[in-house]
Formats: C-alpha cells, sequence, structure tokens
C-alpha cells in the first residue's frame, strides 16, 4: 500500500487501481477506502484510474492526536492531489467525505477538478441555528457524543438497521451489515468522535454556493443518518446547477444497498 505525508508530518494511506481518467474516492465518517468496494471494480473495468484515501485516524493511516478539523482534513485531500499531481479529475464521496470535498473546493481551487459527486453528503449545515432552523438541535449531537463514548460499539449496533433502510430495501445480508460496523469500528475512537463534532458544527454554506464544477448528488429519503431534508435539499437551493437524484427506499448506506443504481448515475454523470 502506498503512503504520503501531509503538511504537518501525518502519514496517510491510500490506494490506487485501473488506469485511464482518475477518480479520487472519499469516504464517509469512520469508515475508509474499502467501503468502496462495490465502486471499485466497477469503475475499473470501465477505464478509471481509482484512487481511494483513509483519511487520518481511519483505516492504514497514522492516528495523530490533531487535525481531525475540516480545513486540514480538506489540505490531506490536497496533499494527496498534489503527491500523484492530478490533473482534470473527478471526485466521489460520501457523507462526512463530502464536506471534505467541498471544502478542499473553497481552499485549493477548482482547476484541477472537472466534477464531483456527492452521496448521502452532510452539507451545508447540519447544525440548528437562528440562521438555519431546519439543522438537527445541538443536544442531539451531545447526546449521540456522550453515546459513542460511553458504548460505541453499541452505537454503531442500534443504528445498522436504519443505515441501510432494510424495513424498506430487502436483501443487505446480516454478513454485510457486520462487516460495515466492523469497519466503523476499526477507526481510531478519539478520530470518530473529534471529525463527528467537527462535522455536526462546520458551516458549509458558503463552500456550497462557491461550487461551479459539475456537481450531482445522491440521497436517499430514508436516511437516518443525514436527512435529506437538512442537507441535499438544503445544498441544492445553495447550488442550483446542482442534480439531484432521490432514491425513496435508500438510507445512507445507499453506496451498497444501491450500488447498481449508483455505480450508473455515477457513469453517466462522468460521461455527460
Amino acid at each position: 500500500m502506498p503512503y504520503f505525508q501531509t503538511t504537518d508530518g501525518t502519514t496517510l494511506a491510500y490506494e490506487e487501481y485501473g488506469t485511464g481518467a482518475p477518480l479520487v474516492f472519499i469516504a464517509g465518517w469512520s469508515l475508509y477506502a474499502d467501503m468502496w468496494e462495490y465502486q471499485l471494480h466497477y469503475f475499473v473495468e470501465r477505464g478509471y484510474r481509482c484512487i481511494l484515501l483513509d483519511r487520518r485516524g481511519h483505516g492504514r493511516s497514522d492516528r495523530p492526536a490533531a487535525g481531525y478539523d475540516v480545513n486540514t482534513r480538506a489540505d490531506d485531500i490536497a496533499a494527496l492531489i498534489a503527491h500523484l499531481d492530478l490533473n482534470d479529475f473527478a471526485m466521489v464521496a460520501h457523507s462526512a467525505g463530502g464536506a471534505e470535498v467541498v471544502r478542499y473546493l473553497a481552499r485549493h481551487g477548482q482547476d484541477r477538478v472537472n466534477r464531483i459527486a456527492l452521496l448521502a453528503p452532510a452539507i451545508p449545515y447540519m447544525l440548528q441555528t437562528e440562521d438555519n432552523p431546519i439543522g438537527a438541535p445541538r443536544a442531539a449531537f451531545e447526546a449521540s457524543a456522550a453515546q459513542l463514548k460511553s458504548d460505541r460499539p453499541q452505537w454503531f449496533a442500534e443504528r445498522a438497521q436504519g443505515y441501510f433502510a432494510t424495513h424498506l430495501r430487502r436483501g443487505t445480508s446480516q454478513a454485510v451489515i457486520d462487516m460495515e460496523i466492523q469497519r466503523c469500528l476499526s477507526a481510531s475512537p478519539y478520530a470518530t468522535i473529534a471529525v463527528q463534532r467537527d462535522l455536526f458544527h462546520s458551516d458549509h454554506r458558503p463552500d456550497v454556493a462557491a461550487v461551479t464544477v459539475p456537481f450531482l448528488l445522491l440521497h436517499g429519503l430514508a436516511d437516518q443518518s443525514i436527512p435529506i431534508e437538512i442537507s441535499s435539499h438544503q445544498a441544492v437551493k445553495l447550488a442550483p446547477h446542482a442534480v439531484l437524484k432521490e432514491y425513496w427506499d435508500a438510507g445512507h448506506g445507499l453506496y451498497i444497498t444501491h450500488a447498481a443504481e449508483v455505480n450508473a448515475e455515477i457513469l453517466e454523470f462522468l460521461k455527460s
């Protein structure tokens, strides 16, 4: 597995498969490169060079004590792009990765990127405030963080069925659910909570409004982790050129449960 160093000396892992047009994948919160297994084969077989990052504190990357704010995580993406000298590439991201992508564009420019596809992204602003009444109350975050600190495995176990919307979408095996829980639990406990805290409190409204590259949003109406009403529905108001595709029976784990539909949508978007 290849590695590179960020500007603060943290060593991060990434994977690279295939040749052709570069496609950079940024994982969701508490996940890492392996979450994209149902996208990786599909796009490599269709002639794309797939590059998958393990963010700091996740997967096979270093677990530093600092750097879990979105600015540093966006700078880590920039360091990967500089390391590989990528140009004219597309980005695919899930959940917290979507927030990192729009912050990367805001901090490092959009000249190298030709388009972005975000799955259930945690944008534009998750926190309920006076000027964002549709957001989630701060008390909800505090309760979630408290449970993560006291019983992190149970936190993920309690949300697993909702994550995959198994009450609507049949066919997700218990083995797949268990696998994804283990992937989440493999992340640094400190990083898990630090990224969630930053994710909840970071305002990405200016970032989203400034996106000028072609912009695809894919989101499930049954998403309990990042409800579509406070995220993608608000993002398309800020970026009216963005295209939103909704899945009535998808939860947050649509990259697995709806892999065939999601992959086809992204491929059509990349070729458009």
